[in-house]
Protein backbone atom coordinates (compact mmCIF):
# COMPACT_ATOMS: atom_id res chain seq x y z
CA UNK A 1 0.00 0.00 0.00
CA UNK A 2 3.04 2.44 0.76
CA UNK A 3 4.09 1.69 -2.66
CA UNK A 4 1.36 2.83 -4.38
CA UNK A 5 0.86 5.68 -2.45
CA UNK A 6 4.80 6.72 -3.16
CA UNK A 7 3.88 5.99 -7.05
CA UNK A 8 0.87 7.87 -6.99
CA UNK A 9 2.72 10.87 -5.31
CA UNK A 10 5.61 10.64 -7.63
CA UNK A 11 2.74 10.82 -10.95
CA UNK A 12 1.51 13.87 -9.83
CA UNK A 13 4.94 14.85 -9.05
CA UNK A 14 5.65 14.44 -12.69
CA UNK A 15 2.61 15.74 -14.32
CA UNK A 16 2.69 18.85 -12.28
CA UNK A 17 6.14 19.74 -13.85
CA UNK A 18 4.89 18.56 -16.76
CA UNK A 19 1.68 20.80 -16.56
CA UNK A 20 3.96 23.83 -15.56
CA UNK A 21 6.14 23.09 -18.50
CA UNK A 22 2.78 23.98 -20.67
CA UNK A 23 1.49 26.25 -19.72
CA UNK A 24 4.42 28.21 -18.70
CA UNK A 25 6.27 28.13 -22.47
CA UNK A 26 3.59 28.99 -25.02
CA UNK A 27 5.41 31.60 -26.99
CA UNK A 28 9.81 30.35 -26.40
CA UNK A 29 8.90 26.56 -26.59
CA UNK A 30 12.53 24.44 -26.66
CA UNK A 31 12.63 20.69 -28.13
CA UNK A 32 11.89 19.74 -24.84
CA UNK A 33 9.48 21.81 -23.76
CA UNK A 34 7.51 19.95 -26.87
CA UNK A 35 8.37 16.96 -25.86
CA UNK A 36 7.12 17.35 -22.26
CA UNK A 37 4.11 18.89 -23.97
CA UNK A 38 3.57 16.40 -26.26
CA UNK A 39 4.17 13.68 -23.12
CA UNK A 40 1.84 15.01 -20.42
CA UNK A 41 -1.31 15.61 -23.18
CA UNK A 42 -0.93 12.07 -24.65
CA UNK A 43 -1.31 10.54 -20.82
CA UNK A 44 -4.32 12.34 -20.55
CA UNK A 45 -7.16 9.18 -20.50
CA UNK A 46 -9.80 11.79 -22.33
CA UNK A 47 -7.82 11.73 -25.09
CA UNK A 48 -4.37 13.74 -26.39
CA UNK A 49 -6.41 16.74 -27.56
CA UNK A 50 -9.46 17.12 -25.06
CA UNK A 51 -7.75 20.37 -24.09
CA UNK A 52 -7.19 23.36 -25.82
CA UNK A 53 -3.70 23.94 -24.69
CA UNK A 54 -2.65 20.32 -26.40
CA UNK A 55 -4.48 21.29 -29.85
CA UNK A 56 -0.98 22.78 -31.31
CA UNK A 57 1.58 20.52 -29.82
CA UNK A 58 -0.19 17.41 -30.58
CA UNK A 59 -1.40 18.84 -34.46
CA UNK A 60 2.43 19.39 -34.45
CA UNK A 61 3.68 16.02 -33.67
CA UNK A 62 1.17 14.53 -35.86
CA UNK A 63 2.97 16.83 -38.64
CA UNK A 64 6.69 15.36 -37.22
CA UNK A 65 5.51 12.24 -37.36
CA UNK A 66 3.40 11.93 -40.54
CA UNK A 67 6.92 13.52 -42.10
CA UNK A 68 8.98 10.29 -40.04
CA UNK A 69 10.75 12.93 -37.72
CA UNK A 70 11.48 11.16 -34.61
CA UNK A 71 9.36 11.11 -31.41
CA UNK A 72 10.34 14.31 -29.59
CA UNK A 73 11.87 13.15 -25.79
CA UNK A 74 11.37 15.18 -22.61
CA UNK A 75 13.53 16.53 -19.99
CA UNK A 76 12.26 16.12 -16.37
CA UNK A 77 15.28 18.22 -14.97
CA UNK A 78 14.23 21.43 -16.96
CA UNK A 79 10.63 21.08 -16.23
CA UNK A 80 11.52 20.77 -12.27
CA UNK A 81 13.45 23.72 -12.18
CA UNK A 82 10.50 25.81 -13.72
CA UNK A 83 8.60 24.84 -10.30
CA UNK A 84 8.61 27.40 -7.42
CA UNK A 85 11.26 26.38 -5.09
CA UNK A 86 9.01 26.06 -2.09
CA UNK A 87 7.26 22.91 -4.28
CA UNK A 88 10.52 21.99 -5.54
CA UNK A 89 11.84 21.99 -1.66
CA UNK A 90 8.76 20.11 -0.33
CA UNK A 91 9.53 17.14 -2.58
CA UNK A 92 11.50 14.34 -1.07
CA UNK A 93 14.96 13.79 -2.37
CA UNK A 94 14.73 10.31 -3.04
CA UNK A 95 11.81 11.15 -5.49
CA UNK A 96 13.95 13.47 -7.11
CA UNK A 97 16.73 11.04 -7.53
CA UNK A 98 14.13 9.10 -9.48
CA UNK A 99 11.74 11.15 -11.64
CA UNK A 100 11.28 10.73 -14.59
CA UNK A 101 12.84 7.13 -14.66
CA UNK A 102 10.84 4.40 -16.71
CA UNK A 103 8.40 7.03 -17.65
CA UNK A 104 8.33 8.17 -21.49
CA UNK A 105 6.46 7.51 -24.67
CA UNK A 106 7.20 5.99 -28.28
CA UNK A 107 5.72 5.50 -31.15
CA UNK A 108 4.99 2.17 -33.36
CA UNK A 109 4.24 2.46 -36.78
CA UNK A 110 0.49 0.71 -37.33
CA UNK A 111 0.37 -2.37 -39.74
CA UNK A 112 -1.20 -5.59 -39.73
CA UNK A 113 0.86 -7.14 -37.61
CA UNK A 114 0.71 -4.12 -34.81
CA UNK A 115 -3.50 -3.21 -34.80
CA UNK A 116 -5.96 -2.94 -32.85
CA UNK A 117 -8.64 -6.13 -33.99
CA UNK A 118 -11.19 -3.57 -34.36
CA UNK A 119 -9.22 -1.67 -36.49
CA UNK A 120 -8.45 -4.24 -39.24
CA UNK A 121 -9.95 -4.59 -42.63
CA UNK A 122 -9.33 -6.11 -46.47
CA UNK A 123 -7.69 -3.99 -48.61
CA UNK A 124 -5.03 -3.76 -51.20
CA UNK A 125 -5.47 -5.54 -54.43
CA UNK A 126 -8.70 -7.12 -54.71
CA UNK A 127 -8.97 -6.65 -51.00
CA UNK A 128 -7.03 -9.68 -50.52
CA UNK A 129 -4.66 -7.75 -48.20
CA UNK A 130 -5.49 -7.10 -43.94
CA UNK A 131 -4.34 -3.52 -43.31
CA UNK A 132 -4.72 -1.33 -40.50
CA UNK A 133 -6.93 1.96 -40.09
CA UNK A 134 -4.37 3.80 -38.04
CA UNK A 135 -0.99 5.43 -38.77
CA UNK A 136 0.78 4.05 -35.41
CA UNK A 137 0.54 3.95 -31.90
CA UNK A 138 2.31 5.90 -29.55
CA UNK A 139 2.82 4.17 -25.68
CA UNK A 140 3.14 6.47 -22.61
CA UNK A 141 4.98 4.65 -20.16
CA UNK A 142 5.01 6.15 -16.07
CA UNK A 143 7.43 4.55 -13.59
CA UNK A 144 7.24 1.64 -16.23
CA UNK A 145 3.84 0.66 -16.96
CA UNK A 146 1.75 1.47 -19.86
CA UNK A 147 -0.27 4.00 -19.04
CA UNK A 148 -1.94 4.88 -22.08
CA UNK A 149 -2.21 4.00 -25.75
CA UNK A 150 -2.93 6.10 -28.52
CA UNK A 151 -3.91 5.07 -31.63
CA UNK A 152 -3.45 7.97 -33.86
CA UNK A 153 -3.97 8.92 -37.93
CA UNK A 154 -6.98 6.61 -37.47
CA UNK A 155 -9.38 8.24 -40.57
CA UNK A 156 -12.40 8.89 -38.76
CA UNK A 157 -12.70 5.07 -37.45
CA UNK A 158 -14.34 5.54 -33.98
CA UNK A 159 -15.57 9.01 -34.93
CA UNK A 160 -11.93 10.85 -34.51
CA UNK A 161 -8.73 10.83 -35.65
CA UNK A 162 -7.47 9.07 -32.61
CA UNK A 163 -8.47 6.76 -30.09
CA UNK A 164 -6.95 6.22 -26.57
CA UNK A 165 -6.95 3.20 -24.42
CA UNK A 166 -6.15 4.34 -20.34
CA UNK A 167 -4.29 1.61 -18.87
CA UNK A 168 -3.37 3.41 -15.47
CA UNK A 169 -4.64 3.16 -11.89
CA UNK A 170 -8.14 1.88 -11.70
CA UNK A 171 -10.18 5.01 -10.62
CA UNK A 172 -8.45 7.90 -11.69
CA UNK A 173 -10.15 8.31 -14.79
CA UNK A 174 -14.21 8.67 -15.73
CA UNK A 175 -13.11 6.56 -19.03
CA UNK A 176 -13.24 3.06 -18.54
CA UNK A 177 -10.33 1.01 -17.86
CA UNK A 178 -9.17 -1.32 -21.29
CA UNK A 179 -8.80 -4.41 -20.83
CA UNK A 180 -4.87 -5.55 -21.37
CA UNK A 181 -3.73 -7.16 -24.72
CA UNK A 182 -0.92 -7.21 -27.23
CA UNK A 183 -1.49 -5.62 -30.57
CA UNK A 184 0.42 -8.08 -32.25
CA UNK A 185 -1.88 -10.87 -31.49
CA UNK A 186 -4.70 -8.63 -33.11
CA UNK A 187 -4.62 -9.79 -36.78
CA UNK A 188 -4.45 -13.76 -35.34
CA UNK A 189 -7.59 -12.93 -32.74
CA UNK A 190 -9.25 -11.24 -36.07
CA UNK A 191 -8.80 -13.92 -38.47
CA UNK A 192 -10.29 -16.41 -36.03
CA UNK A 193 -13.24 -14.31 -35.63
CA UNK A 194 -13.60 -13.81 -39.58
CA UNK A 195 -13.78 -17.73 -39.70
CA UNK A 196 -16.00 -18.29 -36.72
CA UNK A 197 -18.40 -15.79 -38.86
CA UNK A 198 -17.97 -17.95 -42.49
CA UNK A 199 -18.93 -21.06 -40.92
CA UNK A 200 -21.25 -19.91 -39.04
CA UNK A 201 -22.95 -17.97 -42.30
CA UNK A 202 -23.03 -21.39 -44.38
Amino acid sequence: MKRTIQRFFRHLLVWASLALTLSVVPTMAYADDWGCQVLLCLANPGGPEQYGACVPPIEKLWKALSHGDPFPSCDFSAGLASLPPDVRNAIPAAWLANLGVGTGASNTWASSGYCREDLLYWGGPDDSLPLCRASGAINVVIDGQLYTRVWWGTNGAAGSSTITEYYGPPGMSAVSDQAAYDPTQALALWRQAQDDDSRWNR
